[in-house]
C-alpha cells in the first residue's frame, strides 16, 4: 500500500508555513505533527525543503483518443507529476469530441491504470448537443466546455439561442474559451493580403487581439449574469480582460477566471526567438498584458492558476505557413517551476501560490477530499527545492511531443518529489517505475 513517512518538511498549506512531518497510510494522510514515526515505513526526509499541496490543473489537452501521436494520458501524465502536477482535467476536443456520456466513460478508462496523476474530463458544448448537456451528471464531469471562439470541429458554438440555452440549463460549471471568431477571421484575411500564408508569427497576437478577446469574454460574463450561469473563464490574455472580474472572496464568485503560465511567463517580444513554438489560442501578448495578469491574480480577480498543455509534435510546429503551424504548448512539466519564478522574483508568496493552484481549484470544482494538506485527505503533495536549479531543454522534455517553449531556460527551482495518492512517483529528477495510481477525481456536488 502507499505508505510514507515524510520528515522535517516546512509545509504551505491554508495561508501558513509551519515545520511538521506527515504520515502517509494506505493512499491518505494520517497524521500531520512533530517527530512522528512509524516503524517500516519508508521515510523521506524533506531536509527543510517546502511540501505542498499538488497543483491541480483545471486545463489540460493530452489529445486522447485520437490523436495520440501528440500526446496521450500516460506520457503527459508523466510530464504532470514531474511538474508537481498531481490532478488534471482534461478538454474535450479530442476524436471523437467528448459531447456525450459515452466518450465520456471511454476517456476515464483510457486514463484508469495509465495516468500517473489523478483524472477528471470535461464534457463539450456543440450546437447541436444541449440534451446531453441538460441530461449530464454533475458528478461525471469537471463541467461544461464551450468554445465562444475559434475552434476545432463542431465545437464552437456560434448560435446565440443555443448559446443562452446552454447557459440557462448547464447542470454544473461552464468553462469557457472566449475569443470573437467574425473578428480573428477579419484579420487574418486582412494579413493574408499583405503576407499570403506566410504571415509573421509576431502579428499573432494583433490577428487574435485583445478586442476579440474582450469582445467575447464580455458577452459570455453578461450571458451568464442574465441566466444565473456558474461561469468560468479560462486562459486571460488581456489586462483589459482581468479588469472585468470582481475581487469579491472565492466562495461569493459566480464568475471566475483562471491565469495560464505561459501568460505569466512571456510575452509578444518572444516571437523573435520562439517564433511558432509560442503560438496559442488565445495569443500571448504584451508585457504590459502580462502585468496587468499578474496583478490581478494578486488583487483576487483572477481565481486560479493552470496551464492549457496542448501539445503538437516538432514537425507540425516546424510549418512556415502561419495557418498551418498549429496553436498550443506542452507546459505541464514546467508548470510549478515558472509560477515559483515569481516567488523567486518576489512577487508571489509560497502561501499565494499553494491557493492559486491547489486550494482554489478544488473549492472552485467541488473537489473531494484533495487541494489540501489535511489528514484524512488523500495524499497528493509536491516537494519544492527553492534552491536548486533546473535548465529545461528539449532532450529532458517529458511529453511525447519531445519539445518544450523553455528550452534552454534555467529554472531558480526544481520540482524533488512528487506523491499522487500517497505514491512517490517523480523523486530526484525521475519518474519513478511504479504502477499509475491516479484515480478519478470525486466532485461534493
Amino acid at each position: 500500500m502507499n505508505n510514507c513517512l515524510i520528515v522535517n518538511a516546512n509545509l504551505v498549506n491554508e495561508g501558513v508555513i509551519t515545520q511538521r512531518d506527515v504520515l502517509i497510510r494506505n493512499g491518505r494522510i494520517e497524521a500531520i505533527g512533530h517527530g512522528l514515526s512509524a516503524p517500516g515505513v519508508r521515510v523521506v526526509d524533506a531536509a527543510g525543503r517546502y511540501l505542498l499541496p499538488g497543483m491541480i490543473d483545471d486545463q489540460v489537452h493530452f489529445r486522447e483518443p485520437g490523436l495520440t501521436h501528440k500526446g496521450d494520458m500516460a506520457t503527459e501524465s508523466r510530464a504532470a507529476v514531474a511538474g508537481g502536477i498531481t490532478s488534471f482535467m482534461d478538454m474535450p476536443n479530442t476524436m471523437p469530441n467528448t459531447l456525450n456520456t459515452a466518450v465520456l466513460n471511454e476517456k476515464k478508462q483510457l486514463a484508469a491504470g495509465r495516468s500517473l496523476a489523478n483524472y477528471a474530463f470535461y464534457l463539450g458544448a456543440s450546437n447541436d448537443n444541449l440534451e446531453s448537456i441538460k441530461a449530464l451528471d454533475p458528478r461525471d464531469a469537471c463541467g461544461i466546455k464551450v468554445f465562444m471562439g475559434a475552434s476545432t470541429g463542431n465545437m464552437l458554438v456560434d448560435d446565440p439561442e443555443v448559446l443562452e440555452q446552454i447557459f440557462t440549463h448547464a447542470p454544473t460549471l461552464i468553462a469557457a474559451h472566449c475569443e470573437d471568431t467574425p473578428s480573428i477571421l477579419e484579420n487574418e484575411e486582412s494579413y493574408r493580403g499583405i503576407y499570403g500564408d506566410a504571415i509573421p508569427f509576431h502579428l499573432h497576437p494583433v490577428i487574435r487581439s485583445e478586442a476579440a478577446c474582450y469582445k467575447s469574454s464580455s458577452m459570455a460574463m453578461e450571458l451568464a449574469k442574465r441566466c444565473g450561469t456558474r461561469l468560468h473563464i479560462l486562459h486571460i490574455s488581456t489586462a483589459k480582460e482581468a479588469e472585468m472580474f470582481a475581487d469579491l472572496p472565492l466562495k461569493d464568485k459566480r464568475i471566475t477566471a483562471e491565469a495560464c503560465v505561459h501568460f505569466l511567463h512571456f510575452a509578444d517580444e518572444d516571437y523573435a526567438t520562439k517564433g511558432s513554438l509560442i503560438k496559442c489560442n488565445p495569443a500571448i501578448k504584451t508585457a504590459e498584458d502580462r502585468a496587468g495578469i499578474i496583478q490581478a491574480l494578486l488583487d483576487g480577480r483572477l481565481d486560479v492558476i493552470g496551464t492549457d498543455h496542448a501539445p503538437h509534435t516538432w514537425g507540425e510546429k516546424q510549418s512556415e505557413s502561419y495557418f498551418k503551424a498549429p496553436s498550443g504548448l506542452p507546459l505541464v512539466q514546467h508548470a510549478l517551476q515558472t509560477v515559483l519564478e515569481h516567488y523567486q522574483d518576489g512577487i508571489f508568496s509560497l502561501e499565494f501560490i499553494v491557493e492559486k493552484t491547489s486550494h482554489a481549484v478544488a473549492e472552485m470544482f467541488n473537489i473531494k477530499e484533495r487541494g489540501y494538506i489535511r489528514e484524512g485527505y488523500w495524499a497528493d503533495l509536491v516537494l519544492v527545492d527553492l534552491d536548486k536549479p533546473f535548465l529545461a531543454t528539449h532532450a529532458n522534455s517529458l511529453s511525447k511531443c519531445g519539445w518544450t517553449p523553455f528550452d534552454g531556460y534555467e529554472f531558480r527551482s526544481s520540482i524533488a518529489a512528487t506523491w499522487v495518492n500517497g505514491c512517490l512517483v517523480w523523486q530526484d529528477g525521475q519518474v519513478l517505475d511504479v504502477p499509475a495510481q491516479g484515480m478519478a477525481l470525486v466532485f461534493d456536488r
